[in-house]
């Protein structure tokens, strides 16, 4: 008998009045002990068939077909038979810990929760247990972490706690839903690491859900691709990466930002520079707001740009990637010069940099958070054009369909709202928007980050095309060391503040010299690094 097994699951939503159908005909199963990985891109239905197990879905759902755990049924079981199971025998960890753990309680009383809710612990043996947690799950000084609320960690140590409460009733199925897609490469790696050997130590099974296939590769025993509701192919994990049969899988597999940027034109003008630029944000305390020392977002950060070229700016969370971009566009306070297009435009009021601005525009990671919900996509892109007084355009309307045709839209759609395009398009909407006002400079922050593998290519692909014909500098800051690769002339490795390394992309990647260096690229590329190479 299968641990979990889904025959003919069929899952739909109402909505006015009909049923959207999210998952059509699923079946698969997951064996004692076994790592069964859900891939497939946004929307092919991954999430909705992992939590229609413990009927996890909204009221508007409508499940038909079987499901079974341990031979029980579980679709159309009663709610206080579910309850039983969930955070029991069948645990969950989601993508985001933030939106998960409850931001007014401490780690203690939240892990403490569910050992009272499913065995009645409290206590010293729930207080002794949850220390065992947390040491389980590679939390240093446990005890002393007890009274920490979740804003006091960093993002793998709360993804490590959602972990630690997944695991507290010993469950036989975990089920992880995107579980590091939000996390730098070396926690990634440190999550995956410890989740293969919870598995093994516990003897727990795993439903990984995922659309990164570089991590289903490292973790899971058999693999379900999956694309618009439907089960496309599955097998094991080496025959799937080795051998795919359905043009999807194929696709999914070559789906990777490969290639190089074209060269940097001969004699290419310096668009923006700086040299041993300081950003340091200080602590004030008491009522007269006394300052008492400083956090050093950026030390000492020199570097420069031509037209035509990208520098990529790596490192983890809080390495000060994004603050030194921001202080290059004069979004926030530093020391030191800022070179734009030849003028030093550190001193300058908010009333002269704004005929600058223009020339330097940004991208932002969650093009749903940047772009108005109340604004059509033609008032989005055309909001610039007004605020800078562009000219040289026939009308704003034209503009506008120019830029969206360049960035591969559709203008017939410019007068829908952003919630109703996909993420990718989202994306090319809010490069749209800095690309008509003519940039110089783009600062792009994470633009690929949130987008699925395929999607991303595409990116990468149009930012390609879009430097090449207008001739732009990019500053291209990101954790995914893939698509850096593909994208950047020069990178900057960036830690605590500290660029602590510096040089031609291809130096970066096949021969870094400092170790944090070797470890970001090892654990990025699955490269086994070695002193001053790259193997």
């Amino acid at each position: 008998m299968s641990l979990l097994e889904y025959k003919d699951l069929r899952v739909g939503f109402q909505q006015d009045g009909q049923t959207v159908e999210a998952v059509k005909g699923v079946s698969f199963s997951i064996e004692k002990g076994e790592t069964v990985a859900l891939v497939g891109e946004s929307g092919s239905g991954k999430s909705v068939t992992a939590l229609s197990c413990v009927n996890l879905l909204p009221d508007t759902s409508v499940t038909t077909g079987s499901i079974t755990y341990q031979g029980q049924e579980l679709v159309g079981a009663s709610e206080k038979a579910l309850r039983k199971l969930r955070g029991n025998d069948i645990s969950f960890i989601f993508q985001e810990p933030m939106t998960s753990l409850n931001p007014l309680h401490t780690l203690e009383k939240q892990l403490t929760e569910v050992l009272l809710i499913h065995h009645g612990m409290t206590g010293e043996p729930a207080r002794q247990r949850v220390i065992e947690l947390l040491t389980q799950v590679g939390i240093h000084e446990p005890e002393s972490r007890l009274k920490d609320y979740p804003h006091q960690l960093s993002g793998g140590q709360r993804q490590r706690i959602m972990i630690a409460m997944a695991l507290a009733n010993r469950p036989d199925l975990l089920i992880a839903d995107e579980p590091t897609t939000a996390l730098d490469v070396t926690i990634q790696a440190q999550i995956l690491e410890l989740l293969r050997d919870l598995k093994s130590e516990l003897g727990m099974s795993m439903l990984f859900i995922t659309h990164d296939l570089n991590i289903v590769r490292k973790i899971a025993d058999r693999v379900c691709v999956m694309k618009d509701g439907e089960i496309v192919e599955t097998g094991v994990t080496t025959e799937i990466f080795d051998n795919p049969q359905h043009p999807y899988t194929q696709m999914l597999l070559a789906a990777e930002a490969t290639g190089h940027p074209a060269p940097v034109p001969e004699g290419a003008e310096v668009v923006a520079e700086t040299k041993d630029l300081r950003i340091w944000f200080p602590i004030q305390r008491g009522f007269l707001r006394k300052t008492v020392g400083h956090v050093k977002a950026v030390n000492a950060a020199t570097l420069s740009v031509r037209e035509g070229e990208t520098i990529g700016i790596v490192g983890e969370s809080g390495s000060g990637k994004t603050t030194l971009a921001l202080a290059m566009m004069r979004l926030i306070s530093s020391q030191g010069p800022v070179v734009v297009l030849g003028k030093d435009i550190q001193g300058w009021s908010n009333r002269q940099l704004r005929a600058m601005r223009a020339d330097m525009q940004i991208v932002f990671q969650d093009p749903y958070g940047s772009l108005s919900p109340r604004m059509t996509v033609e008032q989005i892109i055309a909001e610039g054009l007004g605020v800078h007084h562009v000219e040289g355009y026939a009308s704003q309307e034209q503009a506008v369909i120019d830029i969206m045709r360049e960035v591969g839209l559709d203008p017939e759609t410019r007068h829908r709202y952003p919630h109703e395009f996909s993420g990718g398009q989202r994306q090319r909407i809010a490069i749209a928007r800095a690309m008509i006002l003519r940039p110089r400079l783009l600062v792009l922050d994470e633009p690929t980050s949130a987008l699925d593998m395929t999607v991303q290519v595409q990116i990468v692909e149009l930012l390609r095309r879009l430097q090449v014909s207008h001739k732009l500098a990019y500053l291209f800051i990101s954790h995914d060391l893939r698509v850096v690769r593909a994208l950047s002339h020069k990178v900057l490795v960036m830690k605590r503040g500290d660029v602590v390394e510096a040089g031609s992309a291809e130096e970066i990647f096949n021969a870094p010299k400092e170790p944090y260096t070797r470890a970001l690229v090892s654990a990025a590329l699955d490269l086994k690094v070695e002193d001053g190479a790259g193997v």
